[in-house]
């Protein structure tokens, strides 16, 4: 069993910043892409930003240049520092990985529970 464990949401004003982080945990024989979505009220899930096992890097435009992700493989964490917040990037952020399990050939999606992110005016 894998589970996915994020941390580190919160209100913040407007210009701020948050570090969120989700650690991987459980029979995990390796992972992929790990990465972020948020899903904000009435809007569909949409992916943040992800990284992949090469350090591979992708950014929706909307946060570029303010988020960072970055990730431990070692300890198999992603992080997501973002700074300049606004109050649109207010959101339940998700941590998704791509893991592939203990005797297994396949890659499965795992998300963690959600994270909210509140950014006032």
């Amino acid at each position: 069993q894998v589970q996915l464990v994020e941390s580190g949401g919160g209100l913040v004003q407007a210009g701020g910043s948050l570090r969120l982080s989700c650690a991987a945990s459980g029979s995990i024989d390796s992972i992929n892409a790990m990465g972020w979505y948020r899903q904000a009220p009435g809007k569909q899930r949409e992916l943040v930003a992800d990284i992949t096992s090469g350090g591979t890097i992708n950014y929706v435009d909307s946060v570029k240049g303010r988020f960072t992700i970055s990730r431990d493989n070692a300890k198999n964490t992603v992080y997501l520092q973002m700074n300049s917040l606004k109050p649109e990037d207010t959101a339940v952020y998700y941590c998704n990985a791509k893991i592939r399990i203990t005797y297994s050939f396949a890659s499965y999606d795992y998300w963690g529970q959600g994270t909210q992110v509140t950014v006032s005016s």
